[in-house]
């Protein structure tokens, strides 16, 4: 009786510590899921940023006639010619195959083209797409991007 009462106790206490380490696996997985889902929604919303950004940059430029150096003068110390280039492509990739390599032929560009050959483009949605996801960043009175 004692042989059985003990094998019945260390049973118990088996299934006992696999039900703690199932439970323990599922809120592992559930917190899994849901850094995952959080990194990937941020991930959208720094292309979607960047795409609007770059959008502006490319009206400064094209439309209003500013060279890189001067976007950077109106934007202010929170950007650099390096970063307005990257986002002109990621901009014209979006529009089409504008790349902005055209900016970097202008005299006021401080590095040069091959500096810029690592660059990578993002894929994704569509410009319309980026446009409506970052609405609630748009100014009022600003129209969405081509």
């Amino acid at each position: 009786m004692a042989r059985q009462a003990a094998r019945r106790s260390v049973f118990e206490i088996q299934v006992a510590l696999r039900r703690e380490r199932a439970d323990r696996e599922r809120r592992l997985e559930a917190l899994a899921i849901t850094v995952l889902t959080a990194l990937g929604e941020r991930d959208v919303l720094v292309r979607d940023a960047e795409l609007w950004t770059g959008h502006a940059l490319r009206t400064m430029t094209d439309d209003e006639g500013l060279s890189l150096r001067e976007a950077v003068d109106w934007c202010g110390s929170g950007i650099t010619v390096r970063e307005i280039t990257r986002l002109l492509r990621l901009d014209g990739a979006h529009q089409g195959g504008r790349d902005g390599s055209d900016e970097l032929d202008r005299p006021d560009c401080e590095f040069e083209a091959d500096a810029l050959a690592g660059l990578t483009v993002c894929g994704g949605g569509g410009r319309h797409d980026a446009a409506r996801r970052t609405s609630g960043m748009m100014l009022r009175g600003q129209s969405s991007p081509r």
